[in-house]
């Protein structure tokens, strides 16, 4: 997802939830008069950012000295106060841009480029050396009474289809209907359908070095054949007895940038596209395309997808809008659903929206060396769905130690890929990882790491679509292995299926000898990993603001042993049928030996404990995210024998038995074995849309930020809106009906004469208890709809000795609300020309970063621009360029700077010129 946070403008906002209107808090850069870097209120723009001409407003700009990927996790701009904004790519894979609104009053103090939960502007230092246990996977588990890593008894064949391409809502250009199809042969009967969607890669390319994200692909360049990538899974599951099917989204990748929701929705229309033609064709088998008509026919009750980064948000939208339809207006398929989607795959995911679907099962695959997606924010399909739906579909966590984001994808995978491809995780051959390092013995090579994948696709799909529980162990945490991965060591968790209640840090319970910390929070004191850690944890992946209400872990933290961490539910808990107590816990990478003393009292007061657990941490380094938990379960048999009274469970107490360290407890629930069906609650649904209205010229008006509520029942979800003045986050729980308007967010302006930029007001929403959200970010946006005044150039020392410095003015019509911004390229002039040692060497270094030497002509140099910038409320500005005196006698020499179009970041036809000339000292 891409989208620029438009910050000025003097309007108010209220967020009125339920009665209430609480008033929103960021602040806005002031820009200079010229130079294409910038001093913020600290000092000088780190290096590599620099303040750019915009259409009508500057915009930010940050360069990395090497190039960014297309990926899958989006990258944002953050200052000291958090999230600025996402930019967007420009066209050369090094080049990001956000438009700033002029009238900004701060600073953009403390600048930085994220994606994905790693910072991209700063190069990694030297890392601390690792213990020996860092490089050592752990030992290898039991192995399952079942392996679905084994291929089936069918023969296969493989095919594909290219449909017409489909027009969808926001995307300017067609997406193709492309798919390859992998089915059994001679498989009696109508088979499951596995389908699989591929993530956010690059689009064409051409030979061996040249890739983009174009759309449609130009001319002498080919697709890049992601959909192509999965044919290792899509046999596996084919010689099952499964039919599979891998879509191309080549369509969208080229166009999501400009999709407030990174695509989701439109992959979700995309998907649901291709279930409706095998509806189709499943009912009319001659309609089909050949390779379809030569499989067997599709049972579309029994539906599995499978999706890969972005298109693990775009499964998970599918699974959701497929039980509870989206707005016509924003979704690409209309047609009735004649599908079941009994589960999702998510392999690597982004989960921007953070609101998974909680009444279809998942299984989520963590790549513990994920260099795209590297906060491994996919936890939340897991952590995101407890409590909101009925709570008996199994989501599991599978954490792939080794593993990094693009080898789950063949054509993603040097060696293997028609397109170029390369490693995700980049590792600094003088600083190698030690856990993620190319030669380290944690890491996985790629056929270990795709061997690994498909075979815990394949535990879903036997799961999930053939209902087989001897697969269970290996997803839900009980501790078991399939040897068809070895010797990838792959480690799950879950919640749902059988689990019963349980004490959850988010749902209201208190804790003595430990701490109820914020699992979003920059504030180290209340943030729960908190200052100083090396590493991240997914169960704290960031959302859209830097302080989240209502997620929460526990922190325990003990120098002795024997001090006990009490954590007491606000009503007591209910394990009667219970065979054991599973706890999700984990303790800093790395560690060993962890040993905490488990156990219960009931309201009563009587307590039990029910025995010890030992918790090891996760091979990991500072640039993983390894603070993950893992499952450990004790039995109940203690507390029967106590004479616990399971049906009223007042407390948890946790006592370590170690002599010092740290854990984390993410939760604990009653646990019986078991998959139950599932069946999806009936919920309303909330999504949030985006009205852009003009600002008018005189006159205040009131606008509301559309929301729309569909769906049955009511539910609670919590709502966010940002001032945009400030950036300030306030947030509101709100109870939704179907068919209600219960979230109200007005947006009141005034409309003047003055010429300004757009501004954004945005707001977000996620859900908490009984409800489900599918476009959770919109707002209103003000356009601007006054005309911009005209610039014009005037010399003002326009021929000058050496020496001196060659000036021009530039002047505005009238007077704006907004800095009005020019930047400006050299380019060759008539006759001699200023070189490198006619400019004084500092002025060289910082406009272009070049040196004097060697000598060459200034429209030689790249990267050598000028920027102007007429402040609001005034009307003109001066630019110049220094000169220095020297001792050689030669003709004057003349220099020639044009005005660039900031879309395209050329000279543009018509745009202002500075031209001067330089002449020998008298």
């Amino acid at each position: 997802m891409v989208r620029a946070r438009y910050i000025g403008m003097t309007a108010a906002v209220l967020l009125a939830v339920a009665g209430a209107s609480p008033g929103v808090a960021v602040a806005r850069p002031q820009q200079p008069a010229a130079g294409v870097s910038t001093a913020t209120d600290g000092g000088q723009l780190p290096p590599g950012w620099r303040i750019a001409a915009g259409r009508s407003a500057p915009q930010l700009e940050w360069r990395s000295d090497r190039p960014v990927p297309m990926g899958d996790a989006r990258v944002e701009f953050r200052t000291a106060e958090g999230l600025l904004g996402v930019p967007k790519p420009g066209e050369d894979g090094h080049t990001f841009r956000l438009p700033l609104d002029a009238g900004r009053t701060g600073g953009l103090d403390g600048l930085q480029a994220w994606a994905g939960g790693r910072r991209l502007d700063a190069r990694d230092g030297a890392p601390a050396a690792p213990t020996a246990s860092a490089a050592r996977p752990p030992a290898p588990l039991p192995a399952n009474s079942v392996d679905p890593g084994k291929p089936g008894s069918y023969r296969t064949k493989t095919g594909e289809y290219s449909l017409r391409s489909v027009r969808l809502p926001g995307f300017a250009k067609p997406v193709e209907m492309r798919a390859v199809v992998v089915a059994p042969v001679g498989a009696p009967g109508r088979r499951p359908l596995a389908l699989f969607l591929h993530g956010r890669h690059y689009t064409c390319y051409r030979g061996s070095g040249n890739v983009s994200g174009e759309w449609p692909c130009p001319a002498g360049t080919k697709p890049v054949p992601s959909h192509r990538g999965y044919l290792r899974d899509q046999k596996l599951l084919a010689s099952q007895g499964y039919v599979t099917v891998s879509v191309s989204a080549n369509g969208v990748n080229g166009q999501d940038w400009a999709a407030e929701d990174g695509g989701a929705q439109a992959r979700s229309s995309l998907v649901r596209l291709h279930l409706a033609r095998w509806a189709d064709w499943a009912e009319h088998p001659g309609t089909a395309p050949q390779v379809v008509r030569d499989a067997p026919r599709a049972d579309l009750s029994k539906v599995l997808l499978v999706g890969h980064s972005r298109g693990g948000e775009g499964v998970d939208r599918a699974a959701l809008d497929s039980l509870y339809a989206p707005p016509a207006g924003q979704d690409g398929y209309h047609g009735p659903v004649r599908w079941k989607i009994r589960g999702t795959v998510l392999i690597g995911p982004t989960v921007f929206g953070q609101n998974p679907v909680p009444d279809v099962p998942s299984v989520t695959i963590l790549p513990g060396c994920d260099g795209d997606v590297s906060d491994l924010q996919g936890e939340v399909y897991v952590d995101g769905t407890r409590g909101v739906g009925g709570g008996t579909a199994l989501h599991s966590a599978v954490y792939v130690i080794g593993a990094n984001h693009n080898f789950f994808n063949s054509q993603w995978t040097p060696g293997r890929s028609a397109a170029p491809a390369d490693d995700d995780f980049y590792d600094d051959p003088r600083h190698p990882d030690p856990v993620c390092g190319k030669h380290a013995a944690t890491r996985l090579s790629a056929d270990r790491q795709h061997r690994a994948g498909s075979t815990y696709i394949a535990a879903a799909a036997r799961l999930f679509l053939a209902g087989d529980d001897r697969v269970r162990p290996l997803l839900d945490g009980s501790g078991k292995r399939a040897p068809s991965a070895d010797p990838a060591r792959v480690l799950s968790h879950a919640v749902g299926a059988r689990r019963g209640e349980g004490f959850l840090p988010d749902g209201g319970v208190s804790v003595t000898g430990g701490k109820l910390c914020d699992a979003v929070d920059p504030r180290p004191a209340r943030a729960c990993l908190g200052q100083g850690t090396k590493g991240t944890s997914p169960h704290f992946a960031r959302w859209e603001t830097d302080r989240e209400a209502g997620r929460h872990a526990i922190a325990l933290h003990w120098t002795r042993a024997g001090a006990p961490v009490r954590v007491s539910a606000g009503r007591p808990v209910s394990l009667s049928g219970a065979k054991a107590l599973a706890l999700r816990l984990f303790v800093p990478p790395n560690s060993r030996g962890a040993r905490l003393d488990v156990s219960l009292t009931d309201a009563s007061g009587r307590r039990a404990t029910l025995g010890r657990v030992r918790a090891d941490g996760l091979p990991g380094s500072e640039r993983t995210a390894s603070y993950w938990a893992r499952e450990v379960r004790v039995p109940l048999t203690a507390a029967t024998r106590a004479g616990l009274d399971l049906r009223s469970v007042k407390s948890l107490t946790l006592t370590p038995r170690s002599g010092s360290g740290r854990a984390w407890l993410m939760d604990a629930w009653g646990w019986r074995a078991g998959t139950p069906a599932v069946r999806a609650a009936a919920l309303p649904r909330v999504d949030i849309g985006r009205a852009t209205v003009d600002e008018g010229d005189s006159g205040v008006r009131t606008y509301h930020v559309p929301v729309q509520v569909t769906g049955q029942g009511s539910g609670r979800v919590r709502v966010y809106a940002v001032d945009p003045a400030t950036g300030a986050v306030k947030d509101r729980l709100v109870t939704v009906r179907a068919g209600g308007h219960d979230i109200d967010v007005p947006v009141t302006v005034k409309g003047n004469t003055r010429y300004g930029s757009d501004v954004s007001y945005d707001v977000f929403a996620k859900a908490v208890r009984g409800a489900v959200v599918g476009s959770y970010r919109g707002g209103i946006t003000v356009h601007d709809d006054d005309p911009a005044p005209a610039m014009t150039v005037t010399p003002v020392a326009g021929r000058v000795a050496e020496g001196k410095s060659l000036k021009w003015r530039l002047s505005l019509s009238e007077a704006v609300d907004v800095d009005m911004s020019a930047m400006f390229t050299v380019v060759p002039a008539d006759g001699p020309e200023l070189s490198t040692k006619d400019v004084p060497a500092g002025w060289l270094r910082d406009t272009s970063g070049a040196k004097p030497d060697p000598e060459r002509r200034l429209s030689a140099v790249d990267g050598l621009y000028l920027w102007v910038d007429i402040p609001a409320g005034r009307r003109v500005a001066d630019v110049t360029v220094p000169t220095v005196r020297d001792r050689v006698s030669e003709p004057a020499e003349s220099v020639r700077f044009q005005q660039i179009d900031p879309q395209t970041g050329r000279p543009r036809d018509g745009g202002l010129v500075l031209s001067g000339s330089v002449t020998n000292a008298s």
